[in-house]
């Protein structure tokens, strides 16, 4: 097995796609690592002959696992990055025999993320389709051509094929009398090959102007990438699944609300001071979290930086700052109900501090944005974020194989 890629000669075009086996405890890893080898050239032969490229496999050593639990796909993804980077790799699949989960924690086979352009196979569940008994071995065929099917797929996904496009990109679903890999369908090659032209990439040694500017021109050249994962997210509503965020950006509110001083000092802001307050906070609390929970990539500095991981940095980024207004109208939300439901309306006129007890529906409007934008800088310096790989998961990976 190669352990880097080979030099390309003639100006041909080629893809290195290197094989991550990540392997439980007890388990034999050689055997496993002969499999994830035999079923990536399986399903890189049928890309060669869609892409008009040559796709060259590189399988290094086992990675062993610390224990036998179920993973999300990001939890692979430092370990892809390094060898992307150390190697280096185009495009990285990990195959793995322990279970992995999708969005809403159900096991799956596999799960693609475009925009890391990284595959994760789980051999858990092709070795023991829902249903079906007894569990299959590695060496049976059935195993063997629908994990093929699966990393073509998938790679296909990695190369912006969507499961519309038809042949062996329909949605994935085990086959027990599959032998061989599905072609993709005629309207879908020119795509994949021109897709596959860009993948061998520009990068960047370190040096922080530098590496903002590459961040810029990367995402200048890709925005549809960036825009699909983006889209596909459903990143204002990631703060559902990070309830200590929440927590921490709606208790203080609740405080707040009924204090004379939020409100006096919300009362007296102007319109455009309490807007750009608002945006420059959700703006900041993406960064702090951003760095704090150490969600760019790569996580060393000395580590040199390709375009698809600043892709990934600009991706989490824009997710972020989507998640912090999604937290922003969650606390704006129930700011909004107490201060028109609850909040006694007479209660302002007895202020002395305000020389017009005349409180009107844009005022409380005002102060309500006031109080969410304390909540979410809170939400973030207190709350933070639980489980990053949570957050990377929901962020980068599709929902489905």
């Amino acid at each position: 097995m190669d352990d880097a890629p080979a030099a390309e000669s003639d100006g041909e075009l080629a893809v290195d796609v290197g094989v991550l086996v990540a392997h439980s405890p007890g388990r034999d890893a050689d055997a496993l690592a002969s499999f994830a080898e035999r079923v990536v050239r399986d399903a890189t032969d049928e890309l060669a002959a869609a892409t008009d490229a040559t796709w060259r496999v590189h399988a290094p050593k086992p990675d062993p696992l610390g224990d036998r639990a179920t993973r999300r796909p990001s939890e692979f993804l430092d370990e892809a990055a390094r060898h992307m980077v150390e190697r280096p790799y185009d495009l990285v699949v990990v195959v793995t025999d322990v279970p992995v989960t999708s969005r809403r924690d159900r096991v799956i086979p596999g799960l693609a993320s475009p925009v890391g352009r990284v595959a994760v196979v789980s051999t858990h569940r092709l070795r023991r389709p829902v249903g079906r008994e007894p569990t299959r071995t590695l060496d049976s065929a059935p195993v063997r051509w629908n994990a093929a099917t699966l990393v073509a797929h998938l790679l296909g996904h990695v190369l912006g094929a969507g499961h519309g496009d038809g042949g062996v990109m329909a949605p994935f679903t085990y086959d027990p009398s599959r032998r061989d890999v599905p072609s993709f369908d005629a309207d879908v090659r020119d795509h994949l090959a021109r897709i596959a032209e860009r993948v061998p990439e520009e990068s960047v040694s370190r040096g922080r102007v530098r590496r903002l500017a590459f961040h810029a021109l990367s995402l200048a050249r890709n925005p549809g990438t960036v825009a699909s994962t983006v889209a596909h997210s459903n990143a204002w509503l990631i703060p559902f699944s990070l309830p200590r965020l929440s927590t921490a950006a709606v208790t203080p509110t609740l405080i707040l609300v009924f204090s004379a001083e939020a409100w006096d000092v919300g009362l007296n802001l102007s319109d455009a001071v309490a807007v750009l307050f608002a945006a420059g906070s959700v703006v900041a609390a993406a960064v702090h979290l951003l760095y704090v929970q150490r969600l760019s990539f790569p996580r060393e500095r000395s580590q040199v930086i390709t375009e698809h991981m600043a892709l990934v940095n600009v991706t989490v980024f824009c997710i972020l700052v989507l998640a912090m207004v999604g937290l922003f109208a969650l606390v704006g939300s129930v700011m909004l109900l107490i201060e028109l439901a609850v909040f006694p309306p007479n209660l302002m006129t007895n202020w002395p501090s305000l020389e017009d007890p005349a409180v009107g529906l844009v005022d409380v409007v005002r102060v309500g944005v006031f109080i969410t934008t304390l909540g979410v800088l809170s939400g973030a310096l207190a709350g933070g974020i639980e489980n990053r790989m949570a957050l990377r998961h929901l962020a980068l990976f599709l929902d489905r194989p």
